[in-house]
């Protein structure tokens, strides 16, 4: 892949204060509560910029990307963002702790130049419409990107990662710690002979997109429809697959909306497909805990055996964990896809489960009020059987995380996983580099 530097446009801490204060997770992961305080953090934040409030005035020539646009030309004015000096490619170093295990993931920000989706460039998951549509008019209003599409490269040799950690040992140009207490600081290369690594290193590399497909998708749909030459490259952040700082989480699904809920029933059409287990609970908290480690626990060996297993929650006083009985059963339900496809924990749940029993078809599939995907932060499972206790869903489905290998053969297959298949943790923040068209 063609890669190269390019100055970014970065806040200014003379003008916003601390930087960190203005930087803000991706906008497809920030709720209407963290908006809100990501507007009182700062008056410079960039969720401002990548997704306003909308008004109930809001026409088209007042509204959100009007608002954004309108933003990043006064901050540009003020001084608030300034474009670096040097063409650089930007070390993204993030520390944070799972589990009681320290992990660092290494990354660089650099311009890589857009290719339709191939050999070069392979999406690993299905997406939404309605997403893209956002991006692309923010794009169009502002001429500007903002958020990073996470790329995975694989490269024994270490050779970015080795140049990262050298520039670690600089003074960062940013170094703030997130609500999550994940670390994020970031670093200038502007060595010659480093950057020409980097750029050769990449040469003859293909990128699994691990995040941002919407982000790229539209990066290609602009670049197309403006006729600006430089839109051609847009920034992209790229992570060496092979090193031990990437993770990997579940991404859970909160189901509800459906006609005439029988739990029995559901149960009783899982048994044709599943071995179901039952794990009794009563309604206090510790007793729904020690049922839920049971489930997770038994989910996770038979992950570790290559099989597949599901946690369910209906709030009838059990926690169900429902194992395939038979790999045929995928394929005959899925023939047209790979063994690879078929083998995904989430492509069992969807085929399986969510369209053969419960009915959820592709349109339901993108519509919270059917289907909510719940990225396996912290309290996120405990969440989602509080929202299935006080009715607000209906059924709660538990699955394991993708393995990495799993991920590279789908995608080396030419296929994409079902929408929201894997959690990348931690998230790269938004703002820490702009790109200007």
């Amino acid at each position: 892949m063609e890669v190269k530097p390019f100055k970014a446009l970065r806040y200014n801490a003379q003008v916003v204060g601390k930087v960190g204060d203005c930087i803000a997770p991706p906008y497809d992961v920030i709720n209407a509560e963290q908006q809100e305080a990501l507007y009182r953090k700062s008056d410079y934040n960039i969720v401002r910029v990548t997704k306003g409030k909308t008004e109930p005035s809001d026409d088209g020539e007042d509204n959100q990307y009007t608002r954004a646009a309108a933003y990043l030309s006064k901050w540009m004015q003020e001084g608030a963002l300034k474009e670096d000096a040097e063409e650089s490619i930007y070390g993204y170093v993030q520390d944070f702790v799972i589990d009681g295990a320290a992990f660092q993931r290494l990354t660089f920000v650099a311009l890589g130049k857009l290719e339709d989706f191939g050999q070069v460039v392979k999406p690993h998951e299905q997406i939404f419409a309605k997403p893209m549509l956002d991006r692309l008019n923010l794009k169009k209003a502002t001429a500007a990107r903002f958020g990073l599409v996470f790329m995975m490269y694989e490269d024994p040799q270490n050779v970015a990662d080795a140049i990262i950690q050298k520039a670690a040992q600089q003074e960062p140009l940013v170094d703030f710690v997130d609500e999550q207490e994940v670390r994020h600081r970031l670093f200038a290369i502007e060595n010659d002979d480093e950057i020409q690594a980097i750029v050769e290193m990449m040469r003859d590399k293909s990128c699994i997109i691990a995040d941002g497909h919407h982000r790229y998708t539209t990066g290609l749909t602009y670049s197309r429809e403006s006729g600006n030459p430089a839109a051609k490259y847009q920034m992209l952040a790229f992570t060496n697959l092979l090193q031990k700082g990437l993770v990997v989480l579940a991404t859970h699904r909160l189901v509800g909306g459906i006609e005439s809920f029988d739990p029995p029933g559901l149960l009783q059409r899982l048994t044709g497909s599943f071995e179901v287990s039952r794990f009794a609970c009563g309604p206090d908290d510790e007793s729904k805990e020690s049922a839920r480690q049971q489930v997770l626990a038994a989910m996770k060996a038979a992950h570790d055996q290559d099989g597949t297993a599901l946690g369910i929650y209906m709030g009838d006083g059990h926690f169900y964990l429902a194992q395939l009985k038979d790999k045929a059963l995928m394929t005959a339900a899925a023939s047209e896809r790979s063994e690879a496809w078929r083998s995904l924990d989430v492509s069992v749940l969807q085929k399986l489960v969510l369209e053969d029993v419960l009915d959820i078809g592709e349109k339901r599939m993108g519509d919270p009020n059917y289907v909510q995907y719940v990225k396996d932060r912290p309290n996120a499972i405990h969440e989602m059987i509080d929202a299935v206790d006080t009715g607000r869903k209906q059924i709660a489905f538990f699955t394991n995380p993708v393995k990495m290998q799993q991920l590279v053969k789908v995608t080396d297959a030419g296929e994409r996983m079902p929408q929201k298949s894997t959690y990348f943790y931690p998230k790269m923040y938004t703002g820490l580099t702009i790109q200007k068209l």
